[in-house]
């Protein structure tokens, strides 16, 4: 019998959704060509909302002790502390240890990762994916129902789809660096140097990453040339400072490139990750917004390969997150001129640290670098939250006297309904999701703090802790979204008669 689902990439993006799909019930495999993990850090930490989706399964208490960071907006200093909702990020975890743990989950959950197993082609039925690739036996052949390419900037599995990758080439680049007994002097955010920009901060284990922006070198297009002579020469001329002498343990180089692609779906064949949008880093934006593909995309599949997908559920996949990637290309070109641009910029960069001042323009520009901003269309309803997340932190006190956080309920990435002694007809709420228990989750208590804006007294939680219902609005409207996000009920005119036999109408 075919796999559910095979997975091509290794990365965080790729082992998330693997995780995704196997807790959805899903047989899923991942490929990658690489014998092994890279080892590489391309990325050092995660934005509030990766964060919370790390958090909703588990996982984020599997980072330990971690470093909870301010932000920025192309360098402009963002205070979080003055701000309602929590953006702050977590800095200073390379991306090989959130591979780490991301692959440990994956061995617990029981899905194999085939590594050097190189995917080189596809051919799609009507029923499912013929996936081709080379082994360490050699040539083979491997059947699942979907095929998702997180296979990077460089996809095959784009470019076998035959999705167009459109953008903006480079225009620039900077260079970076992980040494060992570097002496550096820490400039966590980057610091304007005369030519250019340069960043130090330290990664664990006194690692320290340096970055350059140098206006004068233009990064080598094939990084097998670039040597770390040229990157600790432009440190020098344009710091005072060696770091000659320093232990390398791994150098990079990239460019501010800019590209999306223009679908994330092709029939059977989804895209997700560095395989939908590439653009120049700014505050570990593109690896977050991956994770974030990855739990929208999964339980989505999941209910495809279970068969109670409702109809249209997994081209939501594309009209929610290509959205989000749009925005994504925008933010980074913005932040890259006003992060990287010589003096020039300096009146707008001025007018930018007035702005943040002000607390609307403060909560916009922090919801941009944070992600917990993103809103999808949820359909009729007039409830704040639709649409948005519901924080992850906001315990409840259950009826069995235990309290839980809205996090924890979301570990099994099903559905939830939170209904509170405060919401109105809360039997009549009960009793239209009956039909629906074995996909969304019913939990009954009180909020640990009074109910507000931010807690509703009944919500309709998504898998990834989107809101897709909350009290005032009807019980109507409840129905309508559980059949929209959920599919049909096993016995819907039952459902809702028992609804309104326990309202007493």
């Amino acid at each position: 019998m075919a796999k559910g689902a095979i997975v091509v990439g290794a990365g965080p993006v790729g082992l998330m959704l693997a995780g995704e799909l196997r807790l959805g019930g899903v047989d899923v495999v991942v490929y990658d060509k690489l014998p092994g993990p890279s080892g590489e850090s391309r990325g050092v930490g995660f934005t509030r909302r990766a964060a919370e989706v790390f958090e909703q399964r588990g996982l984020l208490e599997r980072f330990g002790d971690v470093e909870w960071a301010q932000g920025h907006f192309g360098g402009v200093r963002i205070d979080f502390g003055k701000l309602d909702d929590n953006h702050f990020s977590v800095r200073g975890v390379p991306q090989f240890r959130t591979e780490e743990i991301l692959e440990n989950w994956l061995k617990e959950l029981g899905v194999p990762v085939l590594r050097n197993h190189e995917v080189t082609g596809y051919r799609e039925r009507p029923d499912g994916v013929v996936v081709e690739y080379e082994g360490p036996d050699g040539h083979g052949e491997d059947t699942a129902q979907y095929l998702v390419g997180c296979d990077g900037a460089r996809s095959l599995v784009r470019t076998l789809a035959g999705i167009d990758f459109k953008g903006w080439g480079a225009t620039r680049g900077m260079y970076m660096a992980d040494l060992v007994g570097a002496g550096v002097r820490q400039r966590p955010i980057g610091e304007k140097v005369p030519g250019g920009m340069v960043m130090a901060f330290n990664l664990e284990n006194g690692v320290d990453r340096i970055v350059i922006h140098d206006e004068n070198l233009r990064p080598p297009e094939d990084k097998s040339a670039l040597r770390f002579t040229d990157i600790a020469d432009a440190w020098q001329r344009m710091t005072g400072e060696s770091l000659h002498h320093a232990e390398v343990r791994w150098i990079s180089s990239f460019t501010d490139t800019t590209r999306q692609a223009e679908h994330y779906r092709s029939g059977r064949v989804f895209l997700a990750g560095d395989a939908t949008h590439i653009h120049m880093p700014a505050g570990a934006q593109g690896m977050s917004v991956g994770v974030q593909d990855a739990a929208n995309l999964g339980w989505k599949l999941a209910a495809a390969v279970n068969g109670w997908a409702p109809e249209g559920l997994l081209d939501t996949f594309e009209s929610e997150r290509h959205p989000v990637g749009e925005k994504l290309m925008r933010n980074t070109r913005a932040q890259t001129r006003l992060y990287l641009t010589g003096d020039e910029m300096e009146p707008l960069r001025a007018v930018m640290r007035e702005l943040v001042e002000l607390p609307e323009a403060a909560r916009h520009l922090a919801g941009i670098v944070s992600g917990v901003d993103i809103r999808y269309d949820m359909g009729p309803g007039d409830h704040p939250l639709l649409g948005l997340r519901l924080a992850p932190g906001h315990e409840l006190l259950l009826e069995d006297g235990g309290r839980t956080r809205v996090a924890e309920l979301l570990h099994p990435a099903r559905g939830v309904l939170l209904v509170t002694g405060a919401a109105d007809d809360a039997a009549r709420v009960r009793g239209a999701a009956a039909g629906w228990d074995d996909r969304v989750r019913t939990v009954v208590g009180e909020w640990a703090e009074p109910v507000t804006g931010d807690r509703p007294a009944a919500v309709l939680l998504r898998p990834d802790g989107h809101v897709a219902w909350a009290a005032p609005d009807g019980v109507e409207l409840l129905g309508r979204a559980l059949e929209r996000w959920f599919g049909r009920g096993r016995d819907t005119a039952g459902s809702r008669a028992h609804a309104v036999g326990a309202a007493g109408v």
